[in-house]
């Protein structure tokens, strides 16, 4: 039903957003929050422990094998009687193809074909043996030339003192480098993502419970929608987040000019940088509307400052086990777990963003994005309905006294 004289839900979410803008924008505490990404700086050291999980999963190598069927069968045995003094020393052998006798092997063919064991094998052992060939990438040939010649070594029935030589054979790139340096960009966007959505998150809880406690809620919730007034208030937050990282972008470049700060240079996304920036923007704000949806509820619903810190612990615990979820999942591409992390609303922008990093497609993004705002759309519903059901509801004898969010949460009257 629409009231004569109130402001549509768009309409008034614009002017809330307009004001708290501005409000926000000329403050002087808004100097004190540039200065912020200071201190998630030891975050992301802490959250290093997980990238280096992330990239052993990875980057387990795995080296092909087109040689005649013999010379495969002993090499998988060799390999599998040093296994257990050189277990870490040892790359996992995969069959590639077992050579008829004339037939010739196409060892940099196979390291471009990404249908061959999914686009993961580092080099390819060729030739006999007694005289085996390692093709791959110069990077980590002479690396991996030692235990390929131990192995054949022991094909061969000769001990560690002979070994054969094996011919090295380096290519431009493979589908496996090529992959484990997309992973390190998809992680270097996640952590990212994740450091600036927890810093800028937080400022919903703190800018609604000052409104909460001189009253200026209840005046906006009696002249507009409710809706308007969360919606209103995520997008000014989030429009203030944008220039804060503008901000800090903008230091970031000068330093790394002037010889401060090193930026590392990452690989290409499989996307391409553009658009791999345009989606982690578009990311981004999905992550903080969602989080931030969230985080008007709980504290629309906070009567003091004292509920909000009892639930900080819980909802930051939260975030960091949505983002090794979600980081868990980029190194399973195509299993359960990923989909279920691109499903789920809090994961799916983390997710969504390394798929961009990893893989190509931009209908899957098209798709995920209108996902993720349907579920922006379904909290800051909800989140209004409950606070007009918990708080706004006047009291058995019109006293208009209102429930607090802990005593909400366990369900007293």
């Amino acid at each position: 039903m629409i009231h004569k004289g109130r402001l549509s839900t768009l309409a008034g979410a614009m002017v809330v957003a307009r004001r708290d803008f501005v409000a926000i924008l000329w403050s002087r505490s808004f100097i004190f929050f540039l200065l912020g990404p200071l201190f998630p700086l030891f975050v992301g050291a802490m959250a290093g422990s997980i990238g280096a999980h992330v990239e052993n999963a990875v980057d387990t190598p795995q080296i092909g094998l087109m040689m005649a069927g013999d010379d495969i069968d002993a090499m998988l045995t060799a390999r599998h009687a040093l296994e257990p003094a050189l277990r870490d020393d040892l790359p996992d052998l995969v069959v590639v193809a077992r050579l008829h006798p004339g037939e010739k092997a196409d060892p940099r063919g196979a390291l471009a074909d990404k249908s061959i064991n999914g686009g993961n094998l580092s080099a390819i052992i060729s030739g006999t043996a007694r005289a085996p060939v390692l093709t791959g990438t110069p990077g980590r040939l002479a690396a991996w030339q030692g235990p390929v010649a131990l192995i054949a070594a022991r094909a061969t029935g000769h001990g560690p003192d002979v070994l054969p030589d094996v011919a090295l054979a380096p290519t431009a790139t493979s589908t496996a480098a090529q992959a484990h340096n997309r992973v390190l960009t998809a992680q270097g966007g996640q952590t990212l993502l994740f450091l600036l959505t927890m810093l800028l998150a937080g400022m919903v809880l703190s800018n609604l419970m000052e409104e909460k406690g001189n009253k200026v809620i209840e005046i906006l919730a009696a002249a507009i929608p409710m809706e308007s007034v969360f919606f209103g208030k995520l997008f000014a937050m989030l429009a203030i987040s944008f220039v804060g990282i503008g901000v800090w972008a903008v230091s970031g470049a000068a330093l790394s000019m002037l010889g401060w700060v090193h930026i590392p240079e990452l690989v290409t996304p499989a996307l391409g940088w553009p658009l791999f920036i345009a989606l982690g923007v578009a990311y981004f704000a999905m992550a903080y509307l969602v989080l931030g949806s969230i985080f008007l509820a709980i504290g629309s619903m906070a009567n003091s400052v004292r509920e909000i810190q009892t639930l900080n612990m819980p909802v930051t615990m939260g975030q960091l086990m949505v983002f090794f979820f979600a980081s868990y999942a980029m190194a399973r591409p195509g299993s359960g777990i990923e989909i279920a992390a691109m499903v789920v609303p809090f994961s799916s922008p983390f997710a969504m963003l390394a798929r961009a990093a990893m893989q190509e497609g931009l209908w899957p993004h098209l798709a995920a994005l209108g996902w993720q705002a349907l579920w922006v759309a379904i909290f800051v519903r909800g989140g209004a309905a409950l606070f007009r059901k918990r708080v706004m509801k006047s009291g058995p004898q019109g006293t208009g006294q209102k429930r607090g969010l802990i005593a909400a949460l366990m369900g007293k009257k």
